[in-house]
């Protein structure tokens, strides 16, 4: 097997339990599937919600689902600033002792009181990959992507091991802008 990986750019998106789901668009709402994403089972919903903070708000941000057991909302360190919310780099479902927002949607608004991350860059992989690569669950690697005139090596990247997942490594718009990561580019993992 190779050592490359599929990089793909994760960008801001709200993940909804529920409870959260039912104040927000009504009492047994069922989220619509838009498009499916590139982890089986996961998809990107024709539902938005704005995720307010202290300072401003982010309109129209993407739901993906399905509904999951707690809400969190994954934005960029950019946003976070530009909207006054605290995002500390935490892998997905680690929210304790996160930070807070609020969430409008067409039927009622949430607010969170743990739950808004800038996701830990890390790769998807079954236990077949992680044999081929030779790595295991929560190993921490680096993966080099060239690019067009912004080659970058990112490191603290956690490999994720689940018979669930599919093959690719997810990194937030503020790391693709900064190596200029396109659609299809590929990396290479570093041990």
């Amino acid at each position: 097997m190779s050592n490359k990986i599929l990089v793909e750019t994760s960008a801001r998106h709200v993940h909804l339990s529920r409870e959260d789901l039912d104040v927000l668009f009504g009492k047994g709402y069922e989220l619509t599937p838009k498009k499916d994403l590139s982890q089986p089972g996961q998809f990107a919903c024709s539902e938005r919600v704005e995720v307010v903070g202290s300072k401003k708000s982010l309109p129209g941000v993407s739901i993906l689902g399905p509904v999951r057991k707690a809400s969190q909302v994954e934005i960029s360190l950019t946003d976070a600033r530009a909207i006054g919310v605290d995002a500390p780099i935490r892998e997905s479902g680690d929210i304790a002792g996160t930070g807070a927002c609020k969430l409008v949607g067409p039927c009622g608004e949430v607010e969170l009181k743990e739950g808004v991350i800038a996701a830990k860059r890390h790769i998807h992989m079954t236990p077949a990959d992680a044999a081929a690569f030779d790595v295991q669950d929560k190993d921490v690697v680096s993966v080099a992507v060239e690019s067009d005139g912004r080659n970058i090596t990112f490191g603290d990247v956690v490999v994720r091991v689940s018979e669930s997942f599919a093959l690719a490594m997810h990194i937030d718009t503020d790391e693709s802008n900064a190596g200029c990561v396109a659609p299809g580019t590929m990396g290479t993992l570093i041990k």
